[in-house]
């Protein structure tokens, strides 16, 4: 934390909230790439190890959850501190979301056959790129309290909703001429319409940075003055 406390004991557990939400976030990411791999490779039982990990990305939250109350009760942290421990409440909600995407991603993916949808499938593993280099850029900004740093990762969220919107264009072509692409293009559809909200949920992360570094809350404008 930047901020030092004379309470040596507060201030580790401050840092033990941190590292929740770090790790929340590193296991996510990991959810999002590996759904992503078991995709592309039709990788039926890598599918089935994410959806396997969502139980314990719902555990962690939990705990995280319970620390942040646990301070709040004990220690009655006010200003950044505040800040910081409801940030990062509502931080790994988010998080844990992201974790659904992938979940979601992966049951498409059990079901899923790719044959002659392989250029879709590329611009749906950019779009994963996007998403996971916003998460791990988002996370960064969290840990040094850079609210310029959250702002580029909101900035980057309409990459992501333009790739959707040609994606979307593209399957919903192909599939309006070979009629035997239809039940997996609309699985993909779903896949794309998951990471446009990986993107989503990322950029809620980075504007509760924002408020965290500087106390603003740029909610519904995505502009940090």
């Amino acid at each position: 934390m930047n901020q030092q406390h004379t309470d040596q004991a507060y201030e580790e557990e401050l840092e033990a909230v941190r590292a929740n939400v770090l790790a929340v976030g590193e296991k996510v990411g990991r959810m999002i790439s590996s759904s992503m791999n078991a995709l592309v490779a039709s990788n039926k039982e890598l599918a089935r190890q994410v959806i396997a990990l969502d139980d314990e990305v719902n555990r962690l939250e939990i705990v995280t959850d319970e620390r942040c109350l646990q301070i709040l009760a004990r220690r009655h942290p006010v200003a950044s501190d505040l800040r910081f421990i409801t940030t990062a409440m509502k931080m790994v909600t988010d998080l844990e979301r992201i974790g659904d995407m992938a979940v979601d991603v992966s049951k498409q993916t059990l079901e899923l056959v790719t044959d002659g949808l392989e250029g879709p499938v590329g611009m749906l593993s950019d779009m994963a790129e996007v998403a996971q280099t916003m998460l791990g850029e988002a996370l960064a900004a969290f840990i040094t309290r850079d609210a310029r740093a959250a702002q580029r990762v909101i900035e980057r969220d309409t990459t992501i909703d333009a790739l959707y919107d040609q994606l979307q264009h593209r399957l919903i072509g192909i599939m309006a001429t070979e009629p035997r692409t239809l039940r997996s293009g609309t699985r993909l559809l779903s896949v794309a319409k998951y990471l446009e909200r990986v993107g989503d949920h990322v950029t809620n992360l980075a504007e509760m940075v924002i408020f965290m570094a500087e106390g603003r809350d740029i909610r519904h404008s995505g502009v940090a003055e």
